[in-house]
């Protein structure tokens, strides 16, 4: 089912799913492309070395999402607000 995944449209939902203010927003309109890490988890940045000084994935918080069609989305927000990555919990 992944491959039927249109991840540009499942980053617009979120965008009209978030606060008008929100930071994560602003840069969710210029996010890089990502790439299939498993089966139900697209990512956006890279995780190796997780949560360690110097890493690209220092993890904030989780912000989870209901899709109308795609159902429960995890998203993983790093520190600065950035998107890490999104978890497509019905494929699991």
């Amino acid at each position: 089912m992944k491959l039927d995944i249109d991840i540009q449209n499942v980053i617009e939902f979120i965008i009209y799913s978030l606060p008008e203010d929100s930071i994560l927003k602003c840069n969710l309109e210029k996010i890089s492309p990502g790439k299939w890490h498993s089966k139900a988890y697209y990512q956006f940045v890279d995780s190796t070395h997780a949560n360690t000084p110097g890493s690209k994935w220092i993890f904030k918080e989780n912000i989870i999402l209901e899709h109308p069609k795609l159902g429960t989305l995890v998203l993983d927000i790093l520190e600065k607000d950035q998107l890490g990555g999104i978890e497509f919990y019905e494929l699991l």
